[in-house]
């Protein structure tokens, strides 16, 4: 039998077979993939081969195949730096949600996202949520986060989760489409579900006051069929998010206005570090290029992964 993978809790699996009928599923023994040292071999999104077995008068399956995966999102698990972790398989687009503050959003977390998501040809819209609790400060520096963005070539969109703002551009976005929803813990993306699929009623918490950081309402990812022709996987909280199976000459192809000046750099191996006559760099002077996203990319290239684990969320 085939299905997908529609909620994975560590060694079990949820998965829907074309008829519409949900099975319990395991793996049985040794199950890795070729060329992927991860710490989930199955991921919510992959299309997998099973067969049926009954114990105890309950039927199970038993997966044996995954079929290729035409793209996934993948991040470095933190406890265990050189393994991966798959967060979800066979995506059409992501919408990461961002938040100012309570919590904050920082540029390297998004920017590190987006070069994973550029990776594997996965479209990113940002979404700029909770902008109906933001002071007039604040949404400034909103309109200057989504310009940079904007300029860059991602969609930006601010809403709210709560009043509704714009959500309706976000269910025009996903219809025909899997979507998956990523971001910190407390950015709203339960809330942004449930102002979406009102009967799905996944479970919110409040913002810790102590700290202004999220506390954890998704544990593991799964995926949700919604009543106007749309798939969505909500994923957990993600403190950090660290860049795996990249060489540094790769990584500025995957920053697209990098990309679209690598031409006009004197060297065709040109990193944009210390190289003579970068046209990045000439960018970055000039103002064409921001420099938030500049040190993104320059901490990408030098392996710092330790300053995205210092914030206060816990991992999941």
């Amino acid at each position: 039998m085939t299905g997908t993978v529609y909620k994975s809790t560590g060694s079990w699996y949820t998965v829907k077979t074309l008829n519409g009928k949900f099975y319990e599923c395991r793996i049985k023994g040794r199950f890795r993939l070729a060329g992927i040292k991860s710490t989930n071999p199955i991921a919510v999104g992959d299309k997998v081969e099973f067969e049926l077995e009954t114990k105890n008068n309950t039927e199970t399956g038993v997966i044996h195949r995954i079929e290729e995966r035409k793209n996934y999102i993948v991040r470095k698990s933190v406890n265990l730096s050189k393994l991966t972790h798959i967060i979800a398989s066979n995506i059409d687009q992501v919408f990461l949600l961002v938040t100012i503050d309570n919590p904050p959003t920082f540029t390297t977390f998004i920017d590190r996202f987006l070069v994973t998501a550029e990776a594997y040809s996965i479209k990113t819209v940002l979404l700029f949520n909770k902008v109906d609790t933001y002071s007039e400060e604040t949404l400034l520096e909103v309109k200057y986060l989504a310009s940079v963005y904007r300029a860059i070539g991602y969609e930006c969109i601010g809403i709210s989760a709560t009043t509704g703002k714009n959500i309706d551009k976000v269910k025009a976005l996903m219809e025909g489409k899997v979507s998956m929803f990523a971001g910190h813990s407390g950015v709203g993306k339960s809330t942004l579900v449930n102002a979406i699929e009102p009967s799905l009623d996944l479970k919110t918490k409040v913002i810790s006051t102590q700290h202004s950081q999220g506390q954890h309402t998704t544990t593991f990812a799964e995926m949700f069929d919604l009543s106007f022709d749309a798939v969505i996987i909500d994923t957990p909280g993600i403190k950090g998010f660290g860049v795996v199976d990249m060489e540094k000459e790769e990584v500025g192809d995957y920053f697209p206005e990098f990309f679209a000046l690598k031409q006009d750099c004197k060297f065709n191996n040109c990193i944009h570090i210390n190289e003579p006559k970068c046209a990045v760099k000439d960018a970055l002077e000039a103002n064409e290029v921001s420099y938030s996203r500049y040190k993104s990319y320059v901490q990408i290239l030098e392996g710092e992964d330790e300053h995205y684990r210092t914030d206060n969320w816990d991992e999941v």
